[in-house]
């Protein structure tokens, strides 16, 4: 019989979090403030930034078990395949040494025919990891990439200490669900993750699913958040959704970059442009899902837009990719610390060829390990030099 310790749920052990609401049962992450959730009004966002992306529970400890109280929220998509849990990782130094899920909790039933969604509220889960090594040793425990996670206690055989602030550079990183870690096998395994581990830096992951789109609450938070490292990766999901012409694609991204700079003047600011994904090369939006696709089980998306519309202003990822190069050389000549990196650097057409994106858009698990990797190579040799360690705390 373990004689537990209970640690509370607050700031001081939960990282990578930008705020946690409090809950009748426990604490729920948002990656997003309250000020920018009372912004908008959309279901998609709403749920991309309560998923846990990048935070996990930090701590040092002698404690050879660990037990987390959770309620997570599943997703169900009528008609197609039941999607698996989410996976939590435990790593001990910075090595991985265990995953596990967690049954019960809510359910969303989406359907993405009629657009309707229906919640159904479950009960909380626990998840155990025991045989610990008995010394002291950083435990770091990320919660799940892809599934909205609200905390409810955390029970250890031994006490444990906060990491110290300050211990390693924070990366503030905001994307779209390939930043958020869509088709990643789990959470320490998103291509942020990965980089941010490889460099030895502290992770806040703002990607979020479907929701990369300029929007000013999110560049107002990241003004707002404190960072060493900034990257901002801009593109695909404002060609999936059609948001917006040429005309008005510039300012937003000026004014983006202003808003960041009000809190960060001086710090590395690096403006990452889209990965391949040949169904946006040249073709405008929206993007949509394969619907014959859907009812084999398959999930699968594509263009509808018209190529012959960029002439008039629709944006494809070739005009993105040209028009964030120039952007940045123009600003770049009044902000020394402002650099550009090609996505295609990260993941381009024979990328596409070895590793293709299994639904036509997300890169699979071992595409966030390629991605991650050649971040850290290209960004902490360039943009990023010498802010990252290289080791783990």
């Amino acid at each position: 019989m373990n004689d537990w310790i209970t640690t509370p749920l607050t700031t001081a052990v939960v990282r990578g979090a930008l705020e946690l609401e409090p809950t009748a049962q426990g604490v729920l992450p948002h990656r997003l403030p309250a000020r920018a959730r009372a912004q908008y009004a959309d279901g998609q966002l709403a749920m991309a930034e309560s998923q846990p992306s990048g935070v996990r529970i930090a701590l040092r400890t002698r404690a050879t078990a660990l037990e987390l109280d959770t309620v997570p929220t599943k997703r169900v998509y009528v008609g197609a395949p039941p999607r698996p849990d989410g996976v939590y990782d435990l790593l001990v130094d910075g090595e991985l040494a265990g995953q596990a899920s967690v049954d019960g909790g809510n359910v969303l039933t989406i359907d993405m025919a009629s657009g309707s969604v229906e919640h159904t509220a479950g009960a909380p889960g626990t998840l155990r990891f025991a045989g610990l090594p008995d010394r002291d040793k950083l435990v770091e425990l990320w919660l799940p990439h892809n599934e909205t996670t609200e905390l409810v206690a955390l029970r250890t055989d031994a006490p444990v200490q906060p990491l110290p602030d300050g211990d390693r550079k924070v990366w503030l990183h905001h994307g779209s669900s390939i930043s958020h870690g869509s088709d990643a096998a789990s959470p320490s395994t998103t291509w942020p993750a990965v980089a941010a581990r490889l460099a030895g830096v502290d992770l806040v992951n703002l990607g979020f699913g479907g929701s990369a789109l300029l929007d000013p609450f999110t560049a107002r938070a990241m003004r707002d958040t404190p960072a060493d490292l900034i990257s901002v990766k801009i593109g695909i999901n404002l060609v999936n959704l059609d948001l917006m012409r040429m005309r008005a694609f510039g300012p937003a991204v000026h004014g983006f970059l202003d808003t960041i700079r009000e809190g960060h003047p001086t710090a590395p600011l690096l403006v990452i442009s889209p990965i391949y994904c040949a169904i946006h090369e040249e073709t405008p939006g929206p993007g949509a899902f394969d619907l014959e696709a859907l009812a084999t089980g398959q999930l699968s998306f594509t263009a509808t837009g018209d190529p012959a519309e960029v002439a008039a202003g629709k944006l494809t990822l070739k005009v993105i990719r040209d028009e964030l190069a120039r952007i940045v050389a123009q600003r770049a000549a009044d902000d020394p610390h402002l650099h550009h990196l090609d996505g295609l650097d990260l993941y381009g057409e024979s990328d596409f060829a070895e590793l293709p994106l299994p639904d036509r858009l997300h890169p699979d698990a071992a595409t966030h390990l390629r991605i991650g990797e050649r971040f850290a190579k290209h960004a902490f040799s360039g943009a990023f030099a010498g802010f990252g360690s290289g080791t783990s705390r």
